[in-house]
């Protein structure tokens, strides 16, 4: 994979990433506090190349970026990586879609585990007795799937729970995608029954959603900036979720 050099100069003397333990992590951007579990940890590799680990079980020091696409991308344009580290450093071109596919593998293989626990029921008629039973964690609707199948899965939820909106709904899969990571085909309507790796599923799902928040409008914005045709115009985009 191709790097991007960043800035040559050593660091900002003023900016303190804060340590790499405990219970709270500073952003190197906008310099929020949060958890581990809110933030993406980075770590250089021996080449002296910012290494994303989502896992946050690499070995070396790390610096921290809030959990967002968008900020990750103001990471980069505003070389705070550099600043983190405090050396000079290089950035994998498309750090920013990396991570993205990244943390939607690592949600699918959450779902994929869940289903050989057998907490994975599918096919709309499946989910829908599921839900008359009380059973459901949550629900799954492939992103490419039929909005009245989805529909009425809902209907059976409010019919149970007397709201719609009872159950997380994850949507952000396509089909085939599901198919893979549930080892059937055709899968679009499926229902997380309740247990830890369900839950699992739930927070990876709710990683990689709060880490695309905001960064198709952003990226959309600036990409119709762009000259028609333009070589920026052509790389700039991520990928369309």
């Amino acid at each position: 994979m191709g790097h991007v050099l960043l800035d040559q100069t050593a660091t900002d003397e003023d900016f303190d990433p804060g340590p790499d333990t405990g219970p709270q992590r500073t952003c190197i951007v906008s310099r929020a506090v949060g958890r581990p579990d809110e933030m993406l940890r980075f770590v250089l590799g021996p080449d002296g190349c910012v290494v994303p680990d989502l896992k946050r079980k690499l070995p070396g020091r790390g610096v921290w970026v809030s959990l967002s696409a968008t900020v990750l991308g103001d990471a980069l344009r505003k070389k705070a990586f550099s600043r983190g580290f405090k050396t000079a450093v290089a950035t994998p071109v498309g750090l920013v879609e990396t991570v993205d596919a990244l943390l939607e593998r690592d949600a699918l293989q959450a779902l994929s585990f869940a289903n050989k626990a057998g907490l994975v029921v599918m096919g709309s008629a499946k989910v829908e007795t599921a839900i008359g039973r009380g059973g459901v964690r949550a629900l799954l609707h492939a992103s490419d799937g039929s909005a009245d199948g989805a529909r009425k899965i809902l209907q059976a939820v409010t019919r149970q729970r007397g709201d719609p909106l009872a159950l997380p709904v994850i949507d952000v899969f396509s089909s085939s995608q599901m198919d893979l990571a549930l080892g059937r085909t055709n899968v679009i309507h499926a229902a997380l029954g309740v247990g830890p790796a369900s839950n699992n599923v739930i927070a990876r799902w709710s990683r990689l959603v709060q880490y695309r928040q905001g960064w198709s409008a952003r990226r959309a914005e600036e990409n119709t900036s762009l000259p028609v045709g333009s070589e920026e115009n052509r790389t700039a985009g991520g990928r369309d979720k």
